[in-house]
């Protein structure tokens, strides 16, 4: 099969997301000394950056690690073995963070909502007043499930800890959707925002990021012990910088994240949220149009509870995986597999893949994608109506 796939390739998945070019140039230089004043300036200089992506005054913590890794210290900083935390799960991260709970030793009460709704705040209120003796120190909220690309309101969350007068805190999982999705720490009243570098951020996976307020703080001086690593009080307040790092700072993920924090200052929050709720409605102008005459659907409904930074669909089984394949193969476009949506009879056969669109995407990229997948749709025989691609054009001109 001849391939058109020589060039640069564009990668589409629901992070690592695509890398700009200043990121990469400034983490292509020679390893510095870590006790250069040079340095600590600059994670001086990270730190309220942060916060501002984050919308928050608060603390944030640093972690050489993975989202996975926040995962971990969020809890290892506030629930001790033995404590219970409620869960209320909307896709496979939100099982994620659970199994990371079970492996501390932490209770966990699930409350499934399957993978196409929200949360819903109704049921964790009944949750809430049917915990008597207040046993739930936490819930772990997922903003948004990148296996389902549903996004929940963490807002209507609190809303329900304040009406029923529970004092567990609210922790939010903003992996996929900081610096994608609408999120304010602070005026949502999350105690907890956990989140990583490799999405919206627009820096190659290692750094997880931990931000705590004061109910958290006090919680975490409660604990009966924290591990020395996972431990957030020095990294937020460090007496010497070794201490923001736990050890050896990550130095070139630093210079790298550096550049991208430089590019969402000078783009702004405001014009980042509306250029990712802009290019994810073309994704969705396209899908909804290929879908009238063929088999492909939106995973969510609802326009209004989709996220902004990645798209979840479905094509009949085992044809997402044809897709992807002819993308990649032909086109030199990755888009992302199917997560918690497994055939028990064929796991290969999955008809769902996941579109990311996160951090460093812009019109021409998201429409030459849209054109690949509608050239794969129409060389693999897959029914479907022509003209989405145009369909999504026509959106961003009429924006």
């Amino acid at each position: 099969m001849m391939t058109l796939a020589s060039g640069r390739s564009h990668i589409a998945i629901p992070g690592p997301s695509v890398i700009p070019d200043a990121v990469l140039q400034a983490m292509h230089r020679p390893a510095p000394d870590i006790y250069d004043a040079e340095l600590l300036a600059m994670v001086q200089g990270i730190v309220p950056d942060l916060k501002y992506v984050a919308q928050t005054d608060q603390d944030v913590a640093i972690y050489i690690s993975n989202g996975h890794g926040a995962w971990e210290a969020s809890l290892a900083n506030t629930v001790a073995p033995g404590e219970t935390v409620l869960v209320p799960a909307c896709g496979r991260f939100g099982h994620g963070w659970a199994e990371v709970a079970r492996g501390l030793g932490i209770n966990v009460e699930l409350l499934e909502h399957g993978r196409q709704t929200p949360i819903d705040a109704e049921r964790v209120r009944a949750a809430l007043l049917a915990d008597k003796g207040q046993k739930i120190k936490a819930i772990l909220a997922v903003h948004v499930d990148t296996s389902s690309s549903v996004r929940s309101d963490i807002m209507a969350v609190r809303t329900v800890l304040e009406e029923t007068g529970h004092p567990a805190l609210l922790m939010a999982d903003c992996v996929a959707s900081l610096g994608c999705d609408v999120y304010r720490m602070d005026a949502w009243g999350a105690d907890v925002t956990v989140s990583a570098c490799q999405k919206g951020l627009m820096t190659p996976p290692g750094l997880g990021l931990v931000f705590f307020n004061e109910r958290a703080a006090e919680v975490q001086r409660a604990m009966p012990a924290v591990s020395n690593y996972w431990n957030w009080q020095p990294r937020a307040n460090p007496e010497m910088f070794y201490q923001y790092f736990g050890g050896t700072a990550p130095t070139h993920h630093i210079y790298g994240l550096r550049a991208a924090l430089d590019m969402i200052r000078a783009e702004g929050l405001d014009a980042i949220w509306a250029r990712h709720a802009t290019l994810a409605g073309a994704i969705w102008t396209a899908v909804e149009h290929w879908g009238q005459d063929g088999p492909m659907r939106l995973n969510i409904a609802d326009p209004e509870l989709r996220s902004h930074a990645v798209t979840a669909l479905s094509l009949g089984k085992g044809q997402g995986d044809r897709l992807r394949a002819w993308c990649r193969d032909v086109a030199g476009v990755t888009l992302g597999i199917g997560l918690g949506v497994e055939d028990p009879d064929d796991p290969t056969a999955s008809g769902y893949f996941r579109i990311g669109h996160m951090g460093h995407v812009n019109a021409h990229m998201i429409l030459g994608l849209l054109g690949v997948i509608e050239a794969g749709l129409t060389a693999l025989d897959i029914p479907h109506k022509a003209g989405g691609a145009t369909a999504a054009a026509q959106a961003l001109a009429r924006r």
